[in-house]
């Protein structure tokens, strides 16, 4: 567990910031693409897309800490532009479409924005740490009030 939070940590210190808007090359398989953004369905959480096959460690990691987490990421907002661009309700949308019984579809907008990524890995790093989901939002929503997107339409956490 301690190997996953480490990784969030290194994405948090590169600093990138924005989405990128660069076409990547197609997988093989079963895909769907919306607004650039790829979608595979894998047969469960513990199945990485082929699109992460060629990406770094630190995305692979927070792509499975993103899924392990959805409750949370469902309660945080993205301040990329997706939800005016993509439809995204929440972070979690940034890298998981659907996921409903075993099969998960994934979406692939996460590995191309950093926005996303920065989101997702403060977000599960400081619930690891004992913080609450409503104490995390404000942290989001403070840390990217301003020079960003409009958030998602993201509800509040229950408290």
């Amino acid at each position: 567990m301690k190997k996953i939070y480490v990784f969030l940590m290194l994405v948090l210190v590169f600093g990138m910031f924005g989405c990128s808007q660069n076409e990547e090359g197609h997988d093989s398989g079963s895909q769907e693409h919306v607004m650039g953004d790829k979608r595979v369905q894998t047969t469960s959480i513990d199945v990485m897309p082929s699109f992460l096959d060629d990406k770094s460690e630190e995305i692979v990691t927070i792509y499975k800490a993103a899924a392990m987490h959805k409750e949370l990421l469902e309660t945080m907002p993205c301040y990329c532009g997706c939800a005016d661009s993509v439809g995204h309700r929440d972070n979690y949308d940034c890298f998981v479409h659907d996921n409903k019984g075993e099969k998960i579809v994934w979406d692939d907008h996460g590995t191309k924005c950093n926005v996303c990524l920065e989101i997702a890995a403060t977000s599960v790093m400081e619930f690891s740490k004992g913080k609450s989901p409503s104490e995390i939002r404000a942290l989001i929503d403070e840390t990217y009030k301003e020079g960003y997107a409009n958030p998602t339409p993201t509800p509040m956490p229950e408290i």
